[in-house]
């Protein structure tokens, strides 16, 4: 297989975009830079657009020919070329030439609230901070409701965490960035969802498969890249309420500030508490733990002719209590006299960031970044009688070069790396105390032609406890036709197991651990590929997308449950395990006012358990998906439902009271259903909506509850929703920035 992944490095760099596309460049007497917002038209064929952030543009030609392209942009002279039917696949550098008596302003447009990019050699999705809006999205765990791509699960019945999958694999294997730094490493993987605001989110990126090689090593499953919002471009203030019948109760707040024409600065600040002692299904434990969670973010910029910077301190407090309805954590301490079963989970949480970006005089695609990064986090939580204990001080810097070889058409990216990870962890009687300093080198080479975009990659990171490990990777587009993209991605990706906080739901059994002998990286390859299809349905644009990937792994550390019906063994699985994943996904507009997305997902996520090749527990084989979204043509009204039906998972087979072993080993067909109205008034939003509105809930989640001490009691067997249909409500005010409110003739 090996072989195969290699020869396909070779064979994907020769295959050859289609469409007319280009860049808009803007030029005074100093620099050349990308224009974000600059106006595409043509004359006589319906195309009007703007150019994205990296000044680039795309469309389709018409069929009547030749026209004319009028190229505008504030603070610029405008420009006009003729196209003709020669054009067809045609890419464009266009240079507008500074007006410097014009007065700055800035231009801002609105993009779909979800989108799939074309010009990029890989399948990224894009959700946009008016998607996050159609749900609650109190936090980033919530952040994914109406997407297909990404699933989110409880972890356990009694401490409220919550896990990402994709592609049916743990969310460890998916790298997770904050506006490409790393984020929710180490010991916030637990409960670290929970930490971001969706109202802080200007757009999150999702990317399937291995991402680039300037991002790390990491990405396995996937990528996720969660892009704050902007100090210059943010609300100068803005405040969301939301409650919810059961009793949680939250309230964010941000504002923006430009000092100067340089210099900006953003301040975020959340705060959420729930104290109901709530027990719908009467097995005496909390339903949600109570708690409350704090978090606080400040960020600058400046931005000045050839040196930019951005930077900022994040913070975060979470205490969650959960368990036992009689649990109460103050008596926790006193010898054997533990007052009920509870579950305990506090975690502090500070970390810095910077980036900075240097131009050359006079050589506009040269240029050098870096991000640094530094975090310090305490964890503690409690599960009964047993207890975990992690202290984490991490830091990172990422130092990237840009450049061309001749033309925009040959493009490199070349680069060094360094992450220092310190961990001191204590799980009852084991311990995990770990140092590790990775440095790492990078290259990168794209090759941008008229049909084929082609980045080849690869990193070398040597680990001062593994040794070098290499990464290649391979990113390939084609453009087939005018409307249809094809993708074919692969490469190596590799992480080191953190198996006590990866793993810490798994405390709340009674169950004993059984450590591995040996931590090894876990290593994988993955292999996929994607169509991306548009065409027209009712006179209105419409897309297909279908997906396939399959990850193996080299070396994994598998938590098998079936081994024995007392224990949890960790243990390393060497060629063992895959994952196929297929996805198609339809979206279309009924009407002006009424959008569609239908999806479809088939897992198939398999490993050795107990000696034999079986599926991985908790994850549905099929899932279906469908959202459907209304607006009103004035815009004030909102209104959004999707439905999600999940199929057939395996479950772990545990012994019970009687001695006997469950004797359901598969989940039930289960719904999920959601909606919202929302309704705009001037600066005022208000919204209602519900969650679960089927009322579906899982029976007796928790074994042996009445006797939680015991070693069969578990409350990981879970699969489904543990609480019933949620009804919640907020509003949302702002006050945009006068600068982004000037509207464009």
């Amino acid at each position: 297989m090996k072989s195969l992944l290699y020869l396909s490095f070779i064979l994907f760099s020769f295959v050859g975009n289609s469409q007319v596309r280009g860049v808009v460049y803007g030029s005074d007497t100093l620099q050349k830079s990308k224009v974000f917002g600059a106006r595409i038209t043509l004359l006589q064929g319906d195309i009007k657009l703007i150019t994205d952030e990296e000044g680039k543009f795309e469309f389709n030609l018409p069929k009547n020919m030749p026209d004319t392209m009028v190229i505008k942009a504030m603070g610029f002279y405008p420009d006009t070329i003729i196209l003709s039917k020669e054009d067809r696949f045609s890419n464009f550098q266009i240079i507008l030439y500074s007006v410097q008596l014009l007065p700055e302003i800035v231009v801002s447009y609105k993009k779909g609230s979800k989108s799939v990019s074309k010009l990029k050699s890989l399948l990224v999705e894009e959700i946009s901070s008016d998607e996050l809006k159609k749900a609650a999205c109190c936090n980033l765990s919530e952040s994914f409701e109406t997407n297909a791509s990404v699933d989110v699960s409880i972890s356990d019945a009694v401490s409220g965490a919550k896990q990402i999958q994709m592609m049916g694999l743990a969310g460890v294997y998916t790298q997770i960035q904050m506006e490409n730094i790393p984020y929710l490493r180490g010991l916030e993987s637990a409960f670290g969802l929970n930490s971001i605001p969706g109202t802080w989110v200007n757009s999150i990126q999702i990317t399937k498969g291995t991402g680039t090689v300037v991002n790390g090593y990491e990405s396995m499953a996937g990528l996720i890249n969660i892009d704050l919002k902007k100090p210059d471009e943010m609300e100068a203030l803005f405040v969301n309420g939301y409650g919810n019948i059961f009793g949680r109760g939250e309230l964010n707040a941000h504002g923006g500030y430009n000092l100067n024409k340089k210099w900006s600065t953003g301040v975020f600040a959340h705060g959420s508490t729930f104290q109901t002692k709530l027990d719908q299904n009467n097995d005496g434990f909390k339903d949600i733990p109570t708690g409350y969670n704090a978090s606080f973010l400040n960020r600058w910029a400046y931005h000045g002719d050839r040196f930019e910077t951005q930077f900022g301190i994040n913070a975060y407090l979470d205490k969650k209590v959960g368990g036992e309805l009689n649990y109460d954590p103050d008596f926790i301490g006193i010898p054997h006299v533990p007052f009920g079963y509870g579950v305990l989970n506090k975690t502090n949480h500070i970390d810095v960031f910077a980036k900075t970006g240097f131009l050359f005089k006079g050589k506009p695609f040269r240029s050098i970044g870096v991000l640094y990064n530094a975090k310090y986090q305490e964890t503690d939580a409690i599960f009964g009688l047993r207890k975990y204990t992690g202290i984490e001080k991490r830091a990172y810097i990422n130092a990237i070069y840009d450049d061309i070889i001749g033309s925009t058409l040959h493009k490199t990216r070349i680069g060094i790396s360094a992450v220092y990870a310190d961990f001191s962890q204590n799980q009852d009687s084991i311990r995990d105390d770990r140092l590790e300093i990775v440095p790492g080198v990078f290259g990168e080479y794209t090759y941008t032609g008229i049909r084929l975009v082609n980045v080849i990659g690869a990193r070398l990171d040597y680990h001062n406890l593994y040794g070098a490990i290499f990464s290649p990777r391979l990113h390939t587009k084609y453009t087939l036709s005018e409307k249809t993209d094809l993708r074919f991605t692969t490469g190596r990706g590799w992480r080191v197991p953190n198996y006590m906080v990866d793993n810490l739901s798994l405390l709340a059994t009674g169950r004993t651990w059984v450590a591995p002998t040996e931590i090894k990286p876990e290593i994988s390859w993955n292999v996929g590929g994607s169509i991306v299809q548009e065409f027209k349905f009712l006179k209105q644009k419409a897309s297909i997308v279908l997906d396939y990937y399959y990850t193996f792994f080299e070396n994994q550390l598998v938590v098998d449950r079936d081994v024995s019906k007392s224990t949890i063994v960790f243990t390393n699985l060497a060629n063992k395990s895959y994952s196929h994943s297929f996805q198609a996904e339809l979206a279309f507009a009924l009407s002006k006012t009424i959008d569609v997305r239908a999806a479809y997902k088939y897992l198939d996520v398999k490993a050795i358990y107990n000696g034999e090749l079986q599926a991985k527990v908790m994850v549905p084989t099929h899932r279906g998906f469908l959202n459907l979204g209304y607006h009103s043509r004035n815009k004030r009204w909102l209104i959004d439902v999707t439905g999600s039906l999940f199929g057939k998972s395996r479950l772990p087979v545990t012994l019970l009271s009687n001695g006997l072993s469950t004797i359901q080993n598969e989940s039930f067909v289960f719904p999920m259903i959601s909606g919202q109205i929302t309704h705009v008034y001037k600066k005022w939003e208000f919204y209602i909506g519900g969650e679960n509105l089927g009322n579906y809930t899982q029976n007796n989640p928790i074994l042996d509850a009445a006797n939680p001490f015991s070693t069969t009691f578990d409350a990981t067997r879970v699969w489904a929703s543990v609480m019933g249909a949620m009804i919640y409500g907020g509003f949302r005010y702002s006050i945009p920035h006068k600068e982004i409110n000037k509207k464009v003739n």
